[in-house]
This record gives C-alpha cells, structure tokens and sequence, in this order.
C-alpha cells in the first residue's frame, strides 16, 4: 500500500503572510496542531501549535506577526508513492508524527498522519513506530 493510499488531501495549509493569530485560530477551529505552509502549490515549511507558543508567543511576537518567520523550513516529508511501511519506519525512527506528502513534481498534495498509517499498517508495525516517537 501505498501513502496516497491513506494520506488526508483536504489539508488546511497556511501561507507565508498568514498571521500567527489567523493560524492559531484555523487550528484551533479545526482541532488540529499542524499545518503545511505553501506558495502556491510549493512546500516552504510546516508550523505547529508549539511553534507558535514557543517559538513566537514566548519570544513576544505579535499575533500579527507572518506565521513565515516561525516555521520549520524543510521538513521532512513522504512521496505519495513510497510504501507505507517505510515510511512509518522513517516516522519512527526520526520521531516525527505527521508528513506532508509531495507528488513527484514535489507539490504539495497531502498530508500523512502516524493516525493515518497506523490503521492501514500491521499493528504490530504502527505500534513500534509509536513507541520510537514518544520515546524522549
């Protein structure tokens, strides 16, 4: 099986100008912590709830701030195409719960989850990568 398998593609993405206030609160709206950040089509970083708390908030940022200037800036990431094991494997073993997912051109085209992966691989697999990840 595959990632384009059972990645999620109606991913809320931020974009570089977007404030921290308007991210935080589309998160928050859609109960999510996690967000691509894009131009156009193109993968520039991702941000989180914790980034935003503790990279921006924490550090005086104003909530109008460009979410930009806090992101993690080259992320890892999946294929849609690679094998849904290896990259739970991969997630695993660099401690990472969720990917965005780049088609060949390397667009933007989704987003994996460790939720997503872990009930289409063998449990025994989704449990070992859990385990890796939580690890401190």
């Amino acid at each position: 099986m595959k990632v384009r398998d059972v990645m999620s593609k109606d991913v809320q993405v931020a974009r570089p100008g977007d404030s921290l206030q308007q991210v935080a609160t589309r998160m928050r709206d859609g109960d999510f912590g996690f967000m691509p950040v894009a131009d156009g089509d193109r993968l520039i970083g991702t941000v989180t709830d914790r980034d935003i708390c503790i990279r921006a908030i924490a550090e005086g940022a104003a909530s109008s701030a460009p979410v930009v200037e806090y992101i993690t800036r080259d992320p890892h990431t999946a294929r849609a195409d690679d094998d849904l094991k290896d990259v739970l494997e991969a997630m695993g073993s660099r401690q990472i719960r969720r990917l965005p997912v780049l088609d060949k051109d390397d667009r933007l085209v989704g987003v994996v989850s460790l939720g997503d992966l872990s009930t289409r691989v063998k449990e025994k697999y989704a449990g070992e990568a859990l385990e890796d990840i939580s690890r401190p």
